[in-house]
């Protein structure tokens, strides 16, 4: 007897329904959900950096205000505080020792004013340190006096300048004895002057034997005393011209610059010779032992040398000294370009420091 089999419903001639479709388990393949990249974490990490980060940045910036004030409060003085040293606050005049007698350069006029490059420089000096035209007073300097910064006023009585500006060479002699230079404004040379038609004088070594006037302290005394001359000395120029034209000399020297606007004024008379003297003559204020108001004048400069905007200088220059050069065909009168100036140290914030260097020609 064969085992009982129970039949399938396909083999008993019955349709066959299709099996119910169950839903797949997905359980195990389903992948994690994620989160989207700028969903807050929920574990509060984030916060925990960003204060982290602020309380960094906190602390970077609290220790660079500490140095910053630390170097502010130690460093150099400021302009501010040059102008209370120097004692210009409240001062209601200015007082500038300049020569009276060297015409294109500074020369008194009938109406008791002045005019000339030093003139202009010295004005241009002190509208920056705070004063205008009208507050500053010009007073007549001999050349020995300008050491001493001793000039007459209108009463022709003696009194102390503030500045100097007064064809006054920069030197290392000068500087051992107290002189107190500013940065020079202007450079020249030495030279010669004679009488028109005199021969050509190309060494101060022609003149050995002859009488020569100069200026008494300049720095062409020695040169001259050197080559043997018969040497003058004068403190104003403008009596070394007069003579000259007396005849009572046969030369006077001194710097170009000074010589030069004699020569322009009187050109039928008086003629100007290049003596091949190397050594350059630089101008400069001398502002005695007020070392903060030599600090504020070095400033004036170096914004006059260096910022493209200011053409004080050069309006001075083609002003007075230019016209000069026509006279004077056989060297230049004085340099084109206003000498260097190296920034004062003065304490300023690095983005007020680095004025743009001006292009000369």
């Amino acid at each position: 007897m064969l085992p009982f089999r129970r039949r399938t419903r396909q083999e008993s001639g019955f349709p066959v329904e299709p099996p119910t479709p169950q839903p797949p388990d997905t359980t195990a393949a389903e992948p994690p959900t994620q989160e989207p990249p700028d969903a807050p974490v929920r574990d509060g990490r984030s916060g925990g950096r960003r204060l982290r980060l602020a309380g960094w940045l906190a602390a970077v910036l609290a220790a660079a205000v500490v140095a910053i004030w630390a170097v502010w409060e130690t460093g150099p003085p400021t302009e501010a505080e040059l102008l209370e040293q120097a004692g210009l606050n409240g001062k209601d005049r200015l007082l500038v020792g300049v020569k009276d007698d060297t015409p294109g350069i500074a020369v008194r006029k009938p109406d008791g004013t002045y005019e000339g490059f030093e003139i202009e420089i010295a004005l241009m000096i002190a509208a920056d340190l705070g004063f205008r035209e009208s507050e500053v007073e010009f007073l007549s300097i001999e050349t020995e006096d300008r050491a001493r910064m001793t000039a007459r006023n209108a009463a022709g009585q003696h009194v102390k300048v503030d500045l100097v500006v007064a064809t006054f060479s920069v030197t290392k002699e000068r500087q051992e004895r107290g002189v107190g230079f500013s940065a020079p404004y202007l450079e020249t040379q030495q030279s010669v002057i004679t009488r028109q038609g005199h021969a050509d004088v190309t060494a101060l070594t022609q003149l050995r034997g002859k009488k020569v006037c100069t200026l008494a302290t300049a720095t062409s005394v020695s040169p001259v005393d050197r080559a043997g001359a018969d040497v003058t000395q004068k403190n104003r120029i403008s009596e070394c011209v007069t003579g000259l034209k007396k005849g009572d000399y046969e030369a006077v020297t001194t710097d170009t610059a000074l010589l030069a606007g004699f020569v322009q004024h009187e050109p039928d008379l008086l003629e100007h010779h290049d003596i091949g003297l190397e050594t350059p003559e630089q101008w400069a204020v001398n502002a005695g032992s007020n070392t903060a108001l030599r600090t504020l004048v070095d400033l004036s400069l170096h914004r006059s040398a260096t910022d493209p905007q200011d053409m004080r200088w050069e309006n001075a220059y083609d002003r007075f000294i230019g016209p000069m050069q026509k006279h004077s065909p056989k060297e230049q009168v004085a340099a084109r370009t206003q000498p260097t100036v190296p920034e004062p140290d003065i304490r300023r914030w690095p983005w007020e420091r680095g004025i743009p260097q001006r292009k000369n020609g």
